[in-house]
């Protein structure tokens, strides 16, 4: 989600983001950095890769440190074009909404007539990103022409159903899904529904459409065939998704549906996580779905020993808890953050908090992150300075972020005047953009 084609957090960015976040008016800019994407693939005759990021996302330092580098990604770059853009700016939240991406990082593939070919949602490996982008880039239809390959049982039609579900759910768009299996004829249908993985994309939207409608029994119904098919590392997200979706059933009852996820997700941590080599890029999303299912189970004690461990673990890849090296990897050292948290270790986190801060000084992100902590756990007159060294770097949607929490630490302090001067100019210079936050940090000041 940004401008240039490189993504790099640095100070540089962040004032091109800050300037341009605070000089767009009109709709009509929203749609440059498309634009001269587009005029650019045209000349070139090549796709436009839209490449959605924020800041904040854990997922985008690991893909910025582990993928988007070297000879491939360089060779990348001279296929398509690469246009980058903030989903915390104006531009960027406009085309995540345009799009309909939903996740970050997005990389939204299209073609030199702004046709999407097809998109990758969230984090993966190398292994697993170059060839799926280079599937993407060659294709020479849009995704309607994709469709228009399923006509009947054959491999070539199967494999193209399953590209078409899969892309739908990278759309989150099940609605979509369903409209076109109904129309699909009863005989290529049947045939669809007899692939074993295109019956589990099947599952797996149905699942994602309990879940947007918040229908608990329906997502008890739909989560066995889902969990029950081979998911990889997706496991932890409909996983997660299937927990969250049924929070409101009886104990008992998600005892009985989700026991059996107990062991693989033992297995995928034991094999993919807790190895010298992690094989799946969104380490983080199962260290957590595997520790709400422990806590769903009933299991506190299983709960915190395996943020324990992943805690113990990310220590150890950092450089050992004694001189941890947080500029290694910042994907790794935000999930030593967010492990912390959830372990509730708030002294540890107030020491790490202050070292991030050194280590990444260019963003607005962990100034902020510490100060909302400490706000969350009422300590106002801690939190403020973080969050008045966070103000200045913050743009976009994030300077609201920011002036929500600091208004509110400044209310708590009784300085009501300064609370409303914040809320004040950080109206003033968001403009007309991300509506739901400007409610949110006018409802502070009550």
């Amino acid at each position: 989600m940004r401008l240039p084609i490189s993504r790099r957090f640095s100070k540089t960015l962040a004032a091109a983001l800050l300037l341009l976040s605070t000089s767009l008016a009109h709709a009509d800019d929203l749609s440059a950095p498309l634009d001269e994407a587009l005029a650019a693939a045209k000349a070139r005759s090549a796709p436009v890769i839209v490449d959605f990021y924020a800041p904040w996302c854990y997922s985008c330092y690991f893909m910025a440190k582990n993928v988007k580098n070297g000879p491939q990604w360089e060779a990348l770059k001279k296929r398509a074009v690469v246009v980058a853009l903030d989903a915390d700016s104006p531009v960027g939240a406009h085309w995540m909404k345009q799009f309909g991406a939903k996740g970050l990082p997005s990389y939204v593939v299209l073609d030199a007539n702004g046709a999407e070919l097809g998109r990758i949602s969230l984090e993966r490996t190398r292994a697993q990103f170059y060839p799926e982008i280079a599937a993407i880039t060659a294709r020479g239809s849009v995704f309607e022409a994709l469709k228009a390959k399923v006509v009947d049982g054959s491999p070539a039609s199967l494999t193209a159903a399953r590209e078409v579900l899969a892309a739908f759910a990278a759309r989150r768009d099940p609605t979509s899904a369903n409209d076109w299996l109904t129309f699909l004829a009863p005989e290529v249908r049947r045939a669809v529904d007899a692939d074993p993985a295109a019956a589990l994309w099947q599952s797996r939207l149905k699942l994602r459409a309990a879940y947007d409608a918040k229908d608990p029994a329906a997502c008890a119904a739909a989560a066995p065939a889902v969990l029950g098919g081979e998911l990889g590392c997706d496991r932890a997200y409909e996983l997660d998704r299937a927990l969250e979706c049924t929070a409101d059933l009886p104990a008992a009852e998600r005892k009985t549906l989700f026991a059996a996820q107990l062991p693989a997700m033992k297995a995928l941590l034991a094999k993919r996580v807790f190895v010298a080599r992690p094989g799946c890029a969104d380490a983080r999303s199962i260290v957590l779905a595997a520790a709400d299912l422990s806590k769903a189970l009933g299991d506190e004690s299983g709960e915190a020993a395996l943020l324990d461990r992943a805690i113990a673990d990310i220590e150890a890849r950092l450089g050992g808890a004694k001189k941890l090296d947080l500029k290694r990897d910042r994907n790794l050292a935000d999930n030593l953050r967010l492990y912390l948290d959830r372990a509730k270790r708030h002294a540890a986190l107030d020491v790490l908090f202050p070292k991030l801060v050194a280590a990444y000084p260019d963003d607005y992100v962990y100034a902020y992150r510490h100060g909302k902590n400490l706000v969350e756990r009422g300590e106002f007159a801690r939190a403020l300075p973080w969050l008045e060294q966070a103000a200045p770097k913050a743009y976009g949607v994030n300077r609201l972020n920011v002036a929500q929490f600091r208004a509110k630490a400044l209310r708590e302090l009784g300085r009501e005047d300064d609370a409303k001067q914040v809320v004040a100019d950080a109206l003033k210079a968001n403009g007309p953009f991300f509506p739901d936050e400007v409610l949110k940090v006018k409802a502070v000041l009550g």
